[in-house]
């Protein structure tokens, strides 16, 4: 329900337009089947950009390009270990929001 206040109030959750405006930034950045993949991975741990590759499959800048978009959104943050940047998720929200979308997903067949 949207209020007067510019805010909306649901289920015992108030936010204001800046808030909406952030989580439709965030749910944005996890938008791409790539990006819900590496959330998935560094739910089980820190990993670095080769280790995401070994598990994903997929190239190195297009794991990199993925992490800037995450890192940017405030999903992951990278920490230098001499050569390597280990990354992992910024928050348990973030894993709840990935691990419900792909258990909605899987019950639902699509």
């Amino acid at each position: 329900m949207v209020e007067n206040s510019g805010e909306v109030a649901t289920g015992g959750v108030r936010a204001d337009r800046a808030a909406l405006e952030a989580a439709g930034e965030l749910l944005r950045a996890l938008a791409a089947p790539v990006r819900i993949a590496i959330v998935l991975q560094l739910l089980e741990r820190e990993q670095c950009v080769h280790e995401l590759v070994g598990h994903l499959g997929v190239t190195q800048p297009l794991i990199s390009q993925h992490l800037r978009v995450l890192k940017a959104a405030g999903v992951v943050h990278g920490e230098r270990n001499g050569r390597e940047i280990l990354y992992r998720l910024v928050d348990d929200h973030l894993s709840h929001i990935v691990t419900d979308a792909v258990a909605h997903a899987t019950e639902h067949g699509e």
